[in-house]
């Protein structure tokens, strides 16, 4: 076996083990830490999320607090926030500034997932299929990163397409393995781009580049609904 045949087969096997986190741009400058408590008091959630990440982040001439994140993550999680629900689960996953709980990061981000947080459902998917906080679960892990992927979220596309190449927790199916993977590397995914290299070896000519067209009209699409 090659070197770089080794390679791929070793990611097609561990996939992406990284949890999203939801944050918005970093904000320039320093800021009225006061000023945003103020508000944050009087219920403007953006003042929370931006306290919260900077916190998080150690920005804005704010020292790097991870405690005071949570802190601040917690109550916009708790007023119904999806990105921020999202946020805590990886916190508590990672325990950053709280006590390590991967359950309560599991709970966190099905609150987060059943608004569509396309992060939270990424985040179940790798958690069923690594079996942390829950029990390893290939077929759930397949619909979380499906409905993750069909919502833009690169890893998702990028894992579910080797579950497909797999067959883990889906019927193997290297023509829909080929799609995400091929709609992944469209959005600049190293991963998914070597990947492909393997996956094609399962397909005719024809079928890649049918699946090339299917690909790029699905970016179409879905470009169109991002406007």
């Amino acid at each position: 076996m090659s070197a770089r045949l080794a390679f791929v087969c070793l990611f097609l096997l561990l996939g992406y083990p990284v949890l999203a986190l939801a944050q918005d741009k970093p904000a320039r400058g320093k800021v009225n830490i006061e000023d945003l408590k103020v508000r944050s008091g009087e219920g403007d959630k953006a003042a929370t999320r931006q306290l919260a990440e900077m916190y998080y982040l150690g920005r804005s001439g704010v020292k790097q607090d991870f405690s005071e994140a949570a802190r601040w993550y917690e109550k916009l999680a708790r007023q119904g926030d999806a990105r921020a629900q999202t946020s805590l689960g990886l916190m508590y996953a990672r325990g950053y500034g709280v006590e390590k709980n991967l359950r309560t990061a599991h709970r966190w981000w099905s609150f987060a997932a059943a608004q569509n947080d396309p992060g939270a459902q990424y985040n179940l998917g790798l958690s069923y299929a690594q079996g942390e906080g829950v029990a390893q679960d290939y077929e759930r892990a397949g619909e979380w990163y499906s409905r993750a992927a069909r919502r833009g979220h690169i890893n998702a596309q990028h894992n579910l397409g080797l579950l497909y190449h797999e067959g883990k927790g889906v019927e193997r199916d290297p023509r829909r393995a080929y799609f995400w993977l091929k709609v992944a590397a469209l959005q600049g995914d190293e991963l998914s781009l070597e990947a492909l290299k393997t996956v094609d070896k399962d397909m005719s000519a024809d079928q890649i580049r049918e699946s090339d067209v299917q690909a790029e009209e699905w970016m179409q699409k879905y470009k169109k609904v991002l406007k």
